[in-house]
C-alpha cells in the first residue's frame, strides 16, 4: 500500500513537472522505480531504463518486471553482461546494451595508508579488507570463514570489514560481531562500520575481498579497490568476472568455496612481489577499461 500511494505521488508530480517543461525523454535509473516507465508510456513518450539489478526472484516480480521492461524500452542499458544475460533472455523485443559503469579514480590513485596506525599495527602487518553495507547478499559470514582459516598460519595478518547494515538488518550485524568472538578472532578481525574515509582505507590494504553471495550487478568498491592498485578476490556473483583479469589482477572463486579462497589468499599474502605486479596491473585496467 505504500508503495502504490508513492507510486501514484510520484506519477502526479511527474504529470505537474510536464506541463512546465514538455519532456521529450524518460530515463529511469534503476529497475526498482517503475513508476517513469508507466508514466512515459502513458504520454506516448520515450523511455530508457538502466539496470543495475539481477532479480532472481519472486518469479511473478521478474516476470512482470520483464514485461515493463520489454513494452516500455527498445534498448535497455545494463551495467554488466552479467545483468544482460540476466534479463535478455526474458525479453520478446527489448534488445539490451552493455555499459559499464565509471569511476573518478584520482582520489583513490592519491589517498595515503592511514588505517594500520589507527588500529595499532606495525607496518609489517598485512591488512586484508572487504568494505560493503552489512545484508545477506555481501557475503561478511564468508570472509570471517576465511580469516578464521588464515588467522592461525598467517600471524602477522589482520583483517578489517567496512560498512554498517540496511535498514532491517541490524540483527545481522549483531550475529557478525557475535561469530567474531566465538570464532576467537576479536585480535584479528577489526569491525569498522560506516567509513567516509573509503580512498584512504583501500590504501592501507594489502588486498581486497568481495566475497558476495547473491548476485551482485557490478560492484563499483573493486573499481575502487583497483583504482588504488589493490589486488582484488572475489565471488563469481554477477560482474566481478567481468571487472578482474584472472589471474593478472585478482582471482575469481565460485560462491562460498572456501578451499578455492583459502589458496588464492594464499598466494597473495606469501608473495609481496605478485600481489605489487597485480595491483600495479589493476590499477592499469580501470584505467583504461572502467574509467569515465
Amino acid at each position: 500500500l505504500n508503495r502504490l500511494f508513492k507510486s501514484w505521488s510520484a506519477y502526479s508530480f511527474l504529470s505537474r513537472l510536464h506541463q512546465t517543461h514538455s519532456f521529450e525523454l524518460v530515463y529511469s535509473n534503476t529497475l526498482a522505480v517503475v513508476v517513469g516507465a508507466v508514466w512515459a508510456m502513458q504520454k506516448g513518450l520515450p523511455h530508457s531504463w538502466h539496470v543495475h539489478e539481477i532479480v532472481k526472484g519472486p518469479a511473478p516480480l521478474v516476470r512482470g518486471l520483464a514485461s515493463l521492461l520489454d513494452r516500455s524500452t527498445p534498448f535497455p542499458i545494463a551495467v554488466s553482461q552479467a545483468v544482460a544475460d540476466h534479463w535478455q533472455p526474458l525479453l520478446k523485443k527489448a534488445k539490451v546494451q552493455v555499459i559499464h559503469n565509471g569511476l573518478p579514480y584520482t582520489e583513490f590513485k592519491l589517498a595515503k595508508p592511514t588505517l594500520k596506525k589507527e588500529l595499532g599495527l606495525s607496518e609489517s602487518n598485512l591488512l586484508v579488507g572487504m568494505v560493503g553495507r552489512i545484508n545477506p547478499g555481501k557475503g561478511q559470514f564468508f570472509f570471517l570463514e576465511l580469516a578464521e582459516k588464515l588467522a592461525s598460519q598467517y600471524p602477522a595478518v589482520h583483517f578489517v570489514l567496512a560498512g554498517d547494515p540496511f535498514s532491517g538488518y541490524e540483527g545481522l550485524l549483531a550475529d557478525l560481531q557475535q561469530a567474531i568472538v566465538q570464532k576467537g578472532l576479536t585480535n584479528r578481525v577489526h569491525y569498522l562500520g560506516f567509513r567516509e574515509d573509503i580512498p584512504e582505507l583501500m590504501a592501507s590494504l594489502d588486498l581486497f575481498v568481495l566475497p558476495s553471495n547473491l548476485p551482485d550487478s557490478f560492484p563499483t568498491v573493486i573499481l575502487e579497490a583497483m583504482a588504488a592498485g589493490k589486488p582484488v578476490l572475489a565471488t563469481a556473483s554477477g560482474g566481478a568476472s567481468e571487472m578482474i583479469t584472472e589471474g593478472m589482477t585478482g582471482f575469481v572463486i565460485p560462491i562460498g568455496d572456501v578451499a578455492a579462497g583459502m589458496g588464492a589468499l594464499e598466494k597473495l599474502l606469501s608473495s609481496p612481489s605478485l600481489r605489487q605486479v597485480m595491483g600495479q596491473a589493476a590499477q592499469v585496467r580501470v584505467q583504461e577499461v572502467f574509467s569515465l
